[in-house]
């Protein structure tokens, strides 16, 4: 947070302003006029020193206005406007859906105004982990074999020959983290040429070529239109020690594919076991920002204590993708000002435009991305959303922006275009050369990305000690115990190593990441 914001401190929260806000809500900027709930607060409930109350009950994590807020007046919060008030709303009230919605302002998108070189740590103090160096120079952090599909039609024989691995067929081979199936719903029925058939082949590349996997075998049913030749004589790929690709119908039929896939699995297996872990530097680390089930604390501790674990991370060398372009709507102005080149900035810019017209060409528009659980947890408008799930990216220049799966060459933080749907976001995030996921939630979310370790990061304490075999680390300190926002990021980042050394996950632990394999389809199915 910058210096205009308000920290909490032993759990009061300080205001700049001479009527000070009791612990029971938070002001984060000088200039909001909304404060947000610490805790459930009661009607009547003391929200200053000279008496003023909550006229409404006040879920924990809501909004309530600090001042009067006229029909047609912004509503703000960050210091940035949130919504427009649909009616005239009195200090003490319950600011939401109901009082509260979108409009149309116009931002200062400011091209590179904040740009700053990243001050990089010395060679001699950059931080390391116990990582896996391939043969082309590339790094691990998990040692995988992936069995993927080119269309829907080999999924089942795919699964088959995954689950042949499991219980104890891996006991000889412990330094494999396992065979699992990457299935999709598409392939077939689509346009052999366009945009929906790109993303799908650049999706797949990106998979069959990871770090984290040591071998793959790719499975066709043989007549689809995504055909394994195209993919291979598109991009180079050469059947080899690490790479095998086959069809149902050359093979001979269901039986017979799954007893091939399974020897031809088989006989990768003693040259990834003989994979191991050294120590590497955290600039071969490429992280997947994320968050899910987000709620009116992400913005406030664990997406900016991502935020300052992101920084670090870079000043280390390493890399951080934030994407979910529809979930940076209203916050994208201060991306733009990140930007390395206005080519850069207009290049985020022209993303966020073409969401605007795919989501009106399909009847919707970008505020009804909000889902019930956000709204729930006090988030009211996308604007809202997405100013929280920006402060993940920290505070360094952004030096590229890439379209959904495409492979990452930049260093530091960059943007991938994505839909704000996690599990298609982190696909196409992975494709492009993640190797670790860190995924905030409020709410609690519950899902895994093989091949990459996903870190939960929970906004609260109260879903962190409710769902703690699924949450990784609790940020709630940051409000609940005054830990600074520099102090819990230091604490993702000693995690983040620790976890990139092959520590297991809580997503890891209950074997998550077989079924959040989700390309991105666009196009018509035909």
């Amino acid at each position: 947070m910058n210096d205009s914001q308000i920290l909490v401190d032993g759990g009061a929260a300080q205001s700049q302003s001479a009527t000070q806000p009791l612990q029971s809500a938070m002001r984060l900027h000088r200039e909001d006029n909304v404060l947000v709930a610490v805790r459930k607060l009661d009607e009547g409930t003391a929200l200053w020193e000279d008496g003023a109350a909550c006229r409404d009950p006040i879920p924990a994590g809501h909004k309530v206005a600090a001042s009067g807020i006229a029909a047609g007046a912004p509503v703000r919060k960050y210091g940035q406007i949130i919504g427009f008030a649909t009616r005239d709303i009195v200090a003490g009230q319950h600011v939401h859906s109901h009082n509260c919605g979108m409009g149309d302002f116009a931002r200062d998108y400011a091209f590179c105004e904040e740009a700053r070189p990243t001050v990089y740590v010395p060679d001699s103090e950059q931080a390391t982990f116990q990582g896996i160096l391939r043969q082309d120079g590339r790094v691990a952090t998990r040692n995988h074999i992936g069995v993927l599909t080119t269309v829907n039609c080999s999924a089942t024989v795919a699964r088959a020959v995954a689950e042949s691995f499991g219980g104890s067929a891996l006991e000889a081979f412990p330094n494999v983290d396992g065979v699992t199936a990457f299935t999709h719903t598409t392939g077939c029925g689509m346009a052999s040429s366009g945009e929906g058939f790109e993303i799908l082949q650049r999706t797949l590349h990106g998979y069959l070529t990871h770090p984290n996997f040591a071998g793959i075998l790719l499975i066709g049913l043989g007549c689809e239109i995504n055909q394994i030749h195209r993919l291979t004589e598109r991009f180079g790929l050469e059947a080899g020690e690490r790479f095998q690709y086959m069809t149902i119908q050359e093979a001979g039929g269901t039986r017979a594919a799954i007893a091939q896939g399974k020897a031809r699995i088989e006989a990768m297996l003693p040259a990834a076991n003989a994979a191991v872990r050294q120590p590497l530097p955290a600039s071969h680390l490429t992280l997947a920002l994320q968050c899910g089930g987000s709620d009116g604390y992400s913005g406030i501790t664990a997406n900016p204590a991502l935020g300052a674990a992101v920084d670090k991370l870079v000043r280390h060398g390493g890399t951080a993708i934030l994407s979910e372009t529809p979930e940076i709507y209203g916050a994208e102005h201060l991306l733009t000002r990140r930007a390395a080149s206005r080519e850069v900035g207009e290049r985020l810019i022209a993303r966020v435009r073409w969401w605007e017209d795919y989501a009106a060409r399909h009847s919707g528009t970008l505020d009804n991305n909000p889902s019930p659980g956000n709204k729930a947890g006090g988030l009211t408008t996308i604007l809202e959303k997405s100013l929280g799930a920006a402060a993940k990216s920290g505070t360094t220049r952004l030096e590229a922006v890439y379209d959904y799966a495409a492979p990452i060459t930049a260093r530091g933080f960059v943007f991938m275009d994505s839909p704000g749907y996690d599990p298609c976001s982190v696909t196409g995030q992975i494709a492009a050369g993640a190797n670790i996921v860190c995924f905030t939630t409020g709410r609690g979310s519950v899902s895994g990305f093989k091949p990459s370790p996903s870190l939960k990061l929970c906004t609260n304490s109260a879903t962190y000690q409710r769902m703690s075999d699924d949450m990784d680390i609790d940020c709630g300190p940051v409000l609940n115990e005054g830990v600074s926002i520099e102090t819990m990021g230091d604490r993702i980042f000693d995690l983040l190593l620790k976890t990139a050394s092959g520590q297991p996950t809580c997503s890891e632990a209950f074997g998550f990441g077989d079924n959040e394999f989700v390309p991105w389809q666009i196009g018509a199915v035909m």
